[in-house]
């Protein structure tokens, strides 16, 4: 079955911290004032994250649960 996740492009994130603000999962954290990071366990694919993010870096994609 599969499960919608963000998907962060870490070489074009800037590190604002808008997805990890507004995920209403806590699902995403900036990585060392580098880039953002998902927790796959706790996404759950609801988009808000990829529509905030002022560097279009995040989409949303369906992956097939292990």
């Amino acid at each position: 079955m599969a499960k919608k996740l963000a998907n962060v492009e870490t070489n074009r994130c800037v590190a604002c911290g808008v997805c990890a603000l507004e995920c209403p999962k806590e699902a995403i954290r900036v990585w060392k004032g580098c880039y953002a990071i998902v927790d796959n366990k706790l996404c759950v694919g609801c988009g808000k994250c990829s529509k905030l993010c002022p560097a279009d870096c995040i989409q949303i994609d369906k992956r097939e649960e292990a």
